[in-house]
């Protein structure tokens, strides 16, 4: 039957309709609802520099995760070209700008920006430095366009040398005349004085289980549920529970919104730990973690070579 152009059109309109009408059933059953969300892989600056000469600059590391292909970057923030304690000055808001161009030209990510700080102070003077030290790196992540920093609770410092410390498997004597609850209060108390400047940045903190008093899961979550926000949350570092880690990571997963995952190769440099990373996975899973595991390599073993075989651990545990 020959077709008119009238007859044409108007069978191509009715089947536009059509098209139009089945659009709504076809989203009602989107592919999206039951695909997989997925993890980003990325690496940390510290992964190619433990705090000893000749360090490696973090411009060099960005370099190396674009050329590893993985999403993020971890910036450590004593590695970075500006005075860790200084306020921020004009010339040190142009060296976080050149960063920041440089992650976006190389296609990755800034992700977290590790820093230090120590909350467990009996001098409320003291207290107050390290609040302004927060608050000036919460402003260096906002600069730099980086969601989230990596906080510490804070120790004792009785035991004043790290590697000392580490001999005492992180843990340290309180300071006379004083209980471990007034040193959870003085962290508490702080965090909660940086709530307000981590949402005024748009920038999360993550307290990591490190050491101190969030060296246990107990003390992390304490601090976590004493200040309820969106704007704090935890930091699960797979290496830093030395004993049963996998209970550990457990009871923290669901209040994790960034993972530091460890590895040990060539021997760690302070201890080592065989970490299964295809459990440690099927725990975040469950918890239904979908953000970031940035690659913390601890181990004595050339980076250049352990940070490829780190990252190729990483993908096959996680299916990324």
């Amino acid at each position: 039957m020959m077709m008119t152009r009238r007859s044409f059109l108007t069978t191509t309109a009715c089947c536009g309709a059509t098209a139009a009408l089945a659009t709504p059933t076809l989203e009602a059953k989107p592919a999206s609802v039951s695909a997989k969300r997925r993890l980003k892989l990325g690496v940390c600056t510290y992964s190619y520099w433990h705090f000893r000469d000749p360090k490696v600059s973090v411009e060099t590391v960005i370099e190396k995760a674009a050329d590893l292909g993985v999403a993020g970057v971890d910036l450590l923030h004593r590695q970075m070209d500006i005075p860790e304690r200084e306020p921020l000055t004009a010339a040190h808001r142009a060296y976080l700008a050149k960063l920041k161009r440089l992650a976006f030209r190389n296609g990755v990510e800034l992700v977290a920006l590790s820093i230090h700080q120590n909350f467990v102070q009996s001098d409320p003077a003291e207290r107050q430095k390290q609040i302004e030290h927060t608050h000036k790196c919460l402003e260096i992540a906002s600069d730099l366009g980086i969601p989230c920093i990596r906080l510490n609770s804070g120790r004792w410092n009785t035991i004043k040398d790290f590697d000392d410390l580490m001999k005492a498997r992180g843990i340290e004597p309180i300071l006379p005349g004083h209980t471990e609850d007034d040193g959870f209060n003085w962290c508490i108390e702080c965090i909660e004085k940086c709530i307000p400047k981590a949402e005024q940045c748009g920038v999360v903190m993550a307290l990591e289980n490190h050491w101190g008093l969030s060296r246990t899961p107990e003390g992390q979550l304490r601090l976590i549920n004493a200040v309820p926000s969106p704007w704090l949350g935890a930091l699960m570092d797979t290496g830093n529970f030395m004993e049963d880690p996998y209970d550990k990571l457990t009871q923290i997963a669901p209040k994790t919104v960034y993972v530091q995952a460890k590895t040990y190769y060539g021997g760690g440099e302070w201890y080592t730990l065989d970490l299964d990373y295809k459990r440690i996975a099927k725990i975040l899973s469950d918890a239904g973690y979908t953000g970031f595991v940035c690659l913390e390599f601890e181990g004595k073993e050339n980076p250049d070579v352990a940070v490829p075989r780190s990252l190729a651990v990483l993908h096959k545990a996680f299916g990324v």
